[in-house]
């Protein structure tokens, strides 16, 4: 789970450069197109076989790719303008999000103290927020876009929780975004719609949209080996070494440091997800 904390936020990176002169949408096609062509290299090396990537359930699979390559597309286009670590820690309000998802559609019980613990993240969000309104515009809501999405493919992500194979999954979440904003990008591209008309790469570019299809894949598989090693309550404080990572990537590449608001934002998030990682495990234990 560490290994993957720390390698998100290298394709985190890669995008935010990307994105400075290449169209937000077309870097985030490029992460699932690139990640459907290494997991099926995979699969022919590992298994010789593309069978090992059919799912049992195509539509609710492709869904999950679709959340996700919405969630990719809000997220690169705010690492546009925003800094780095900002952008991550409004995103790690996605738990309260899921918390209050997971009452309304899956009917699970929710109590008076994780209904607290989700206001104070989200007042945390807001204080990272509204100083990065005013800075960034609507931009700065993006990541919220992107931990509701996320929350959602994380919802369907539980129901189909033992069906298929890692590389299915895997697989399935690719073609899914390679349907959702390939249709897009051609879109954009018949109706010349300004910021999201594709461009031609340069060959750096190309290598760096290929790093990030990599990274993928792997952060990907090592969070989901964790998950299979350790119980969710367990791997969930880790989750926000991502914040740490990115905010030493922010410093040393792009210059960014969290200010003090959005330190203390930073810390209701954290604690709020804390606690309600912690009431999940007291749950499961009765």
């Amino acid at each position: 789970m560490i290994a993957g904390m720390g390698v998100v936020p290298l394709m985190d990176v890669l995008a935010k450069i990307l994105a400075g002169h290449i169209p937000a949408l077309e870097v985030s096609f490029s992460r699932f197109f690139f990640q459907a062509l290494i997991t099926v290299a995979i699969a022919l090396v590992w298994a010789r076989s593309l069978a090992t990537l059919r799912p049992q359930r195509w539509g609710v699979n492709l869904l999950r790719g679709a959340l996700l390559s919405g969630a990719t597309l809000s997220f690169f286009t705010a690492l546009k303008v925003m800094p780095l670590a900002d952008a991550i820690a409004i995103f790690f309000v996605e738990p309260m999000i899921l918390t209050a998802l997971s009452a309304i559609f899956l009917k699970e019980h929710v109590g008076p103290r994780r209904w607290a613990a989700v206001a104070v993240g989200l007042l945390g969000a807001m204080l990272i927020i509204r100083p990065s309104f005013a800075a960034f515009g609507v931009s700065a809501l993006l990541p919220l876009v992107t931990a509701t999405l996320f929350a959602l493919y994380l919802l369907i992500t539980r129901k189909l929780a033992g069906e298929d194979s890692l590389l299915s999954m895997q697989f399935t979440t690719a073609l899914g975004g390679c349907l959702t904003l390939g249709v897009i990008l051609l879109a954009a591209w018949a109706t010349g719609i300004g910021g999201f008309v594709p461009v031609v790469p340069g060959s750096i570019d190309v290598l760096m949209m290929v790093g990030i299809g990599l990274i993928s894949f792997i952060s990907h598989g090592f969070i989901v080996r964790a998950f299979a090693l350790a119980p969710a309550s367990v791997l969930a404080p880790f989750n926000y070494l991502e914040i740490v990572s990115a905010t030493l990537f922010g410093y040393l590449i792009f210059g960014d440091f969290p200010d003090l608001p959005t330190w203390g934002g930073i810390a209701l998030i954290v604690a709020s997800g804390l606690y309600i990682a912690h009431r999940e495990r007291l749950r499961a234990s009765t």
